[in-house]
């Protein structure tokens, strides 16, 4: 896939929409592929992680840091796969999974109270003390039936969230 738009096939749209669960329609992934190629300042292929801090949307939310650390080095079909996330079209697994994902910093597949404390930290900015924080977090796993020593795992996140109606979804604007 090259970098420019016209250089994207209809066998790699299909492609891309395959890696995507088609989370994105044909359209949408025309749409992807010109922005993705905005931010290939470099034409190489691939967007590093600073790229993104160019966006002002990214570059103020709380949880850039955590998303940068999984938005390094992608590559076109990476990039709509890590998107996809926040398609209406995705499932709720998917959704808790990317989710599971920000929050397992450390790629273990398993996420600790000071994960999600971190985590926490970032969303909360100044608004709570570290107590707060320790507290309101404490409590949640208490309420969900989880000690804060346990390490969560992805099906204990699906447990937690999987009734949540969890909304994280992104318009992508199309031509």
């Amino acid at each position: 896939m090259g970098n420019t738009s016209s250089m994207l096939t209809q066998y790699d749209i299909g492609e891309v929409q395959q890696h995507c669960k088609n989370a994105f329609t044909q359209q949408e992934i025309v749409s992807l592929y010109q922005r993705f190629c905005q931010l290939d300042r470099n034409n190489c292929g691939f967007i590093p992680s600073d790229e993104f801090l160019s966006i002002p949307e990214f570059a103020v939310n709380p949880l850039s840091q955590s998303l940068l650390r999984m938005l390094d080095g992608l590559n076109f079909k990476e990039f709509v796969a890590f998107l996809s996330a926040f398609s209406p079209r995705a499932t709720l697994h998917h959704k808790i999974e990317f989710i599971f994902k920000v929050y397992d910093t450390d790629c273990n597949g398993k996420v600790t109270f000071h994960d999600m404390l971190r985590a926490l930290r970032d969303l909360s900015g100044p608004f709570m003390s570290e107590q707060q924080r320790e507290d309101v977090l404490t409590q949640v796993l208490e309420e969900a039936g989880y000690a804060k020593d346990s390490s969560l795992v992805l099906s204990d996140f699906m447990k937690i969230l999987g009734n949540s109606g969890l909304k994280m979804e992104v318009e992508v604007p199309v031509d």
